[in-house]
């Protein structure tokens, strides 16, 4: 085999919204409304192969506003997909790989989405802070060891 061969590869087929849902159940009434929403943001990471070296991985984030504990403003949520080449990369790495890096390269994406969502639905826009994917992957593994035990 020559050495080029043995390279790793890392690069993006393809991005795209796989999903986009925006609710706002309580319209036109909740457009009077002058409190300032509480607002939670939760994310998601999955990664499935698509074809030998080729996977997808989708970032869910969904934003949810509301006022006190029953009354919600609006529930945006989006997927933003992107299909990845990775190769000659060793088994253990993928997942980092997927989890954190592909992530920081979507969640730019899906936070532009999201905030174009809810401009459309007559909010002020959300504009979603950075995340630390890394902190969140290791979170995660740690959550999932404690399970298991």
């Amino acid at each position: 085999m020559s050495e080029t061969a043995q390279q790793p590869v890392f690069s993006i087929e393809k991005l795209y919204v796989k999903d986009l849902s925006i609710e706002v159940p309580n319209a036109p009434q909740i457009y009077l409304e002058r409190e300032t929403p509480q607002v939670n943001v939760q994310l998601r990471t999955d990664s499935r192969p698509l074809d030998e070296g080729v996977f997808e991985v989708k970032l869910t984030v969904t934003v949810t506003a509301q006022l006190g504990e029953d009354k919600t403003v609006f529930l945006v949520e989006v997927a933003q997909g992107g299909i990845f080449q990775i190769r000659n990369v060793p088994t253990e790495e993928l997942e980092p790989i997927m989890m954190i890096g592909c992530a920081n390269i979507l969640f730019p994406y899906a936070r532009e989405v999201i905030s174009d969502a809810i401009t459309r639905a007559g909010f002020q826009p959300v504009i979603l802070a950075p995340v630390n994917f890394e902190a969140l992957y290791q979170q995660n593994r740690q959550q999932q060891a404690a399970s298991v035990q």
